[in-house]
């Protein structure tokens, strides 16, 4: 019985740590690796998508050149629409190489120069900017598309 007992314990334990691991990679780890995420952000896309996540001004209207601004990364903007896949190929591959069809875009892709455990502290420092209400609903976006096998 005691053998019984200290089995089911172990068993419990392994799974609230594997359920513990799930819940940080769904939400912003916080503390140091956030702050190392905005100093990422900062150095490599602050200078189109502002400081403070707000984008260029008029972002929704075409520039002369046909291209769009570069739209907000905080809660005024749309990356919270996309999953995470959508949002680490953008970064990567740049904007055109991931919408195609002729699409043309001024956000580059930064596969060569960012890492991808650099691009994930980048998001995470992204969602922890976000207000609750659409770090959940990219959750579920992110969900969805996983599940969908994307």
């Amino acid at each position: 019985m005691a053998r019984r007992g200290a089995a089911v314990f172990v068993a419990a334990s392994g799974a609230a740590l594997l359920l513990g691991a799930g819940a940080v990679a769904l939400w912003p780890s916080g503390g140091d690796a956030t702050e190392h995420g905005r100093q990422l952000y900062l150095d490599n896309c602050a200078a189109c998508h502002g400081a403070e996540l707000e984008g260029q001004p008029d972002w929704r209207r075409p520039l002369p050149s046909g291209r769009l601004p570069a739209p907000p990364h905080d809660a005024t903007g749309h990356t919270w629409h996309h999953p995470d896949r959508v949002l680490r190929e953008i970064i990567l591959r740049g904007t055109e190489a991931v919408v195609g069809n002729g699409y043309e875009s001024d956000m580059p892709g930064f596969e060569g120069l960012l890492t991808e455990a650099e691009v994930e502290a980048i998001l995470d420092y992204l969602k922890s900017e976000w207000p609750e209400r659409e770090r959940t609903h990219q959750q579920r976006v992110t969900a969805a598309d996983e599940a969908a096998g994307g």
